[in-house]
């Protein structure tokens, strides 16, 4: 499918775009973060053969892609068949996340985006987790977009100061933060009302995909489920606006606010 204008704009412009066989082997060369290896499609021997093996050693996805697509994201750049996709920012490990609750003296609140693979979503996740005082936000490696530049855009520059961790499995993460003593809600369908719950102690609140919400295996190691009133014919809001009326709650009753 061919990108949109606004979708091709940002490719091009982007600093997280890398053409090329020997710019992408430098990229790995140097520990750079990479998102993803894009290849031309059914190409794997030679110098690209050698690329998708580094990749898989350092658990970057690889992905196929047709020439055009290619073209498209780097600008119509030289590529080679090759095209490497950076993290705009490093990303944190958990111990940060903690450390920075710990030194606002606060305590731990996180957000966990189950799935999302629409860079705009996560990058307005990453607004509300910087506006509502979360002190970062966990993501999978895989089936997730990461911290491309379109994230970075779409997150006006709330990147640059939320903590993101990039998890291999969110369930194994979920029991370690049930070990440090972190309640876990789940936004989902049948639930309880979001506002009915306190939120005062360690929390983190789970997002689901835009297609399919919150994965089972994810709601499984959830304490709650809390839900949101659909009054309409929709029965579910964007990713990032739920979020943001969750966390929003979270914010009101940690600050002590009350209705009058």
């Amino acid at each position: 499918m061919k990108p949109n204008r606004n979708e091709q704009d940002d490719r091009v412009r982007g600093d997280d775009i890398i053409a090329g066989r020997n710019a992408a082997a430098e990229a790995f060369k140097s520990g750079r973060t990479l998102e993803a290896l894009y290849i031309a499609r059914g190409q794997h021997g030679g110098s690209i053969g050698a690329l998708i093996a580094r990749a898989k050693e350092a658990g970057v996805p690889v992905k196929e892609a047709d020439p055009r697509k290619l073209d498209a994201m780097c600008g119509g750049a030289a590529h080679q068949g090759v095209v490497a996709v950076a993290s705009v920012k490093e990303y944190a490990n958990l111990d940060d996340v903690f450390a920075l609750a710990k030194e606002r003296g606060e305590a731990p609140f996180l957000i966990v985006a189950d799935g999302l693979e629409d860079p705009h979503n996560l990058g307005a996740v990453l607004r509300v987790a910087e506006c509502a005082g979360a002190h970062g936000v966990i993501i999978p490696k895989r089936r997730s977009v990461g911290l491309t530049y379109a994230v970075g855009k779409a997150s006006a520059g709330a990147v640059e100061y939320v903590p993101v961790v990039r998890v291999n499995s969110l369930p194994a993460v979920l029991d370690e933060l049930k070990d440090r003593g972190v309640w876990l809600y789940a936004a989902d369908m049948d639930g309880e009302p979001w506002c009915g719950v306190d939120y005062a102690g360690p929390c983190a609140i789970v997002i689901g995909s835009e297609g399919f919400g919150v994965s089972r295996l994810v709601k499984e190691k959830c304490d709650f489920v809390i839900s949101l009133p659909m009054k309409g014919k929709i029965n579910s809001l964007n990713a990032s606006v739920a979020c943001g009326i969750v966390c929003y709650e979270v914010a009101r009753q940690r600050a002590g606010i009350h209705s009058k």
